[in-house]
């Protein structure tokens, strides 16, 4: 079982008082010793041609896939079916959670019990199953990215047995639990980072899936929690492959996975800035500091992935409908985290307005796909306008915030983009500043001209995206 539900309410408490995740240690951004990449395991076959449409960096919006929950079947051919959909909403990435044999012994059925890194889950599917959702994913000029549980493993994974010195242990030489904030997750076994050759295999295991399913990249889960001079080791080996250009996500927030060669951190404090300033009335400039500290050791265009649901927080707190205002606030809430800074991330039922919540292990809640057209049509038109916009991508934001309303511009060369977005519920005057008050502009999502006085009236969580 994965640790994001702790690490969350964690952060949420600490984010009031303007600190970082909890669990997560303030660092200094310095790149790790450089650790060698294995050379010594061969190659396995490639499946596939490599995909040539890996979106860059900025340019990327992320679609979490939850097998169990997304269609009815809760298997890969259920996924391949509804690709067109999904293409259709304007993503260009496809994540998937985990798809490797879950374990039995001690077990919660929890994808994030991994008893064999190098297989399928035969509960979704087969590899040549997993292999046609990829190449219908492809076709579709879609990335594929899978989800990578290095930190531990099930108990009834073989290494547990074959090589117990790859696993923590306690004085008693005992094989141990990982735990985190005082939660020891007992149906999962803490691996040993000291470990070389448990590293090398874990490496090899991961790169195997780039040859043999063709996939595009990886996230990484509970990222912050591994050394980072395995994670060096890691993406220095799987930007070795030449052949491949790979997305790779650390679902953390150190600094230090910037250097350590991931593409993405995992936006933690920002989620917890949209709950606090949605539930919790907290002004919309506490946007404005979050893209500050959470691109901290940042270089170039890396980036941090933003959201406002996923498969953990969904189940503990509920959907972004339920939480954020209905629909209009989910919306409202999803604007600014698509557009502000970074790389916009939705999860599969998302786009469907649902209110009702998918619990662990996601098993008992499927998505109900076309209940709310109304709410996919505003996010294939929010998506459209980010796709068709340079400034909207990848432009420098400038900060117009106030108490009820987020606002920014993004800059990119001489294209301009001004956004603002009312986080309440009820109606509010927002007072241009000096800058932009009797400005012109066009709609970027209706289009039409759009001529700015020195005022705008946004309606509850109502929201402006203009362009020029």
């Amino acid at each position: 079982m994965s640790f994001r539900r702790i690490l969350f309410k964690n952060s949420l408490a600490l984010l009031v008082a303007g600190s970082l995740l909890a669990g997560c240690k303030k660092d200094v951004p310095q790149a790790p010793d450089p650790v060698p990449p294995p050379t010594t395991d061969p190659a396995p076959p490639q499946y596939g041609t490599p995909f040539a449409g890996v979106p860059e960096r900025a340019d990327a919006v992320m679609y979490q896939v939850n097998m169990r929950a997304f269609s009815q079947s809760g298997n890969f051919a259920g996924v391949t079916a509804r690709l067109d959909s999904i293409k259709d909403l304007g993503v260009n990435v496809l994540y998937l959670m985990p798809i490797y044999p879950i374990g039995q012994l001690r077990g919660v059925n929890s994808p994030y019990a991994v008893r064999d890194y190098k297989a399928v889950n035969p509960e979704f599917g087969t590899l040549a199953d997993l292999r046609t959702l990829v190449d219908a994913a492809h076709a579709r000029g879609l990335t594929v990215m899978l989800d990578w549980v290095a930190n531990h493993t099930a108990w009834d994974h073989p290494w547990v047995t074959e090589h117990s010195d790859w696993y923590q242990k306690n004085a008693a030489g005992t094989i141990v639990s990982p735990s985190n904030n005082g939660t020891t997750y007992n149906d999962v076994a803490q691996l040993n980072f000291n470990s070389m050759p448990m590293r090398l295999e874990m490496i090899s295991a991961l790169k195997s899936w780039v040859y043999t399913a063709n996939v595009d990249g990886f996230r990484f889960d509970y990222a912050d929690f591994q050394p980072n001079d395995f994670w060096k080791q890691a993406t220095d080996t799987l930007r070795n492959i030449k052949t491949h250009k790979l997305l790779l996500l650390a679902e953390g927030t150190r600094p230090s996975n910037f250097a350590s060669g991931f593409d993405y951190n995992f936006g933690f404090n920002f989620y917890g800035g949209i709950y606090n300033v949605y539930r919790n009335s907290a002004p919309a400039t506490t946007f404005d500091a979050l893209n500050n500290s959470e691109y901290t050791g940042a270089t170039g265009t890396q980036q941090v992935v933003r959201y406002i649901t996923n498969h953990d927080v969904n189940g503990s707190d509920g959907t972004p409908v339920a939480l954020f205002g209905g629909k209009a606030g989910a919306m409202s809430a999803f604007v600014i985290t698509a557009l502000y800074k970074g790389v916009p991330m939705i999860y599969n039922g998302q786009e469907a307005g649902m209110t009702a919540a998918i619990p662990f292990p996601f098993t008992s809640v499927k998505v109900q796909w076309g209940v709310n057209p109304d709410v996919k049509r505003s996010y294939k038109q929010l998506l459209a306008a980010r796709a068709a916009s340079t400034a909207l991508r990848q432009g420098t934001p400038t900060p117009y915030s106030t108490a009820s309303v987020c606002a920014f511009t993004k800059t990119a060369g001489t294209e301009q983009a001004l956004v603002l977005v009312n986080v309440r519920g009820s109606a509010t005057l927002y007072t241009l500043p000096t800058a932009l008050a009797n400005s012109s502009w066009t709609n970027a999502l209706q289009g039409g001209a759009v001529a700015l006085g020195t005022e705008v009236v946004l309606p509850a969580y109502g929201y402006l995206v203009l362009k020029k």
